[in-house]
């Protein structure tokens, strides 16, 4: 089992001053610990679950692209972008461009958007769910042509590209991370088109993977050419005294085949916590 981090706080005790610096360390400190990945959220508010939306969050694309630059090994993503949020062929760009700065590191990461508050507070577009989920296949029609041979038109019920010209190329295609555990829709697009399902560990946790093999199975898919994330607080708890509750989790999710965690670590700023999950957690998991 593979571990990453999720970065999804930036309102840390030196303020927006420091931020820049902040997030330098955690990263180095991450990759220096063994973090196979490093996520950042696509949301332009906090989510509630986490802070009050008045706290400070950073754009995406523009926060990856700096992490690439201070960053030598770990893969870099957006967990997950909101397809609403840019046009599919800028968005293939970015992450095509993404990949290429960071020499060939990229995933794209990538979900139906969920936010509708933050959408109508900046003027996002949010059309109603079952639109957004055929503008999320459309969308991921569009980043595989654009990341093969194809340049030419695309024509979809949402999106009209007249040429799909995207040059450079990525360095790899970009695997693609499709996150969410809806049965019907997202669950089958993971079996069309990803390369690693997001699931959240759980007593569905089972039945969840269960439905993906059905849907592989139905689209010829081979199960096992999909990864298996999960989504989960990495907590340490202060001085590692939660150490060996979260291995015994971990170790019960590589059981059930889950082959990366990845995760939000409390006072990430604190990167001793980082080092801690690089010396007890990290080494032991990949057994799992």
């Amino acid at each position: 089992m593979k571990i990453g981090l999720h970065v999804a706080d930036f309102t840390y005790p030196s303020g927006p001053a420091g931020l820049a610096d902040d997030l330098t360390r955690v990263v180095v400190a991450a990759e220096e610990a063994g973090f196979a990945r490093v996520s950042v959220m696509d949301h332009v508010w906090q989510i509630g679950v986490l802070g009050p939306p008045e706290h400070d969050m950073l754009e995406a694309y523009t926060t990856l692209g700096y992490l690439a630059a201070r960053t030598e090994r770990v893969e870099l993503l957006a967990w997950v972008t909101a397809v609403t949020y840019r046009e599919p062929g800028m968005l293939a760009k970015l992450v095509s461009t993404l990949d290429v700065l960071s020499k060939g590191r990229a995933w794209l990461g990538i979900g139906a958007a969920w936010n509708g508050d933050e959408a109508a507070g900046l003027g996002l577009p949010f059309p109603g769910t079952a639109e957004r989920f055929e503008r999320l296949e459309e969308t991921l029609r569009i980043c595989l042509q654009m990341w093969g041979d194809d340049d030419g038109p695309f024509e979809g019920t949402h999106y009209r590209l007249g040429r799909t010209l995207n040059a450079p190329q990525p360095i790899r295609r970009p695997p693609i991370l499709i996150g969410g555990g809806g049965e019907r829709k997202t669950l089958r697009l993971v079996a069309q088109y990803a390369q690693a399902c997001n699931l959240f560990p759980g007593p569905e946790l089972e039945r969840k993977l269960d439905v993906l093999r059905g849907h592989c199975a139905d689209v010829g898919r081979d199960y096992d050419d999909i990864e298996k994330t999960v989504m989960l607080p990495l907590d340490v708890g202060e001085g590692g005294s939660t150490v060996d509750d979260l291995l015994t989790q971990l170790e019960a999710l590589g059981k059930q085949g889950v082959q990366e965690a990845h995760g939000w670590v409390p006072r990430v700023w604190e990167t001793d916590r980082l080092t801690l999950l690089g010396k007890e957690i990290i080494p032991a998991a990949a057994s799992f």
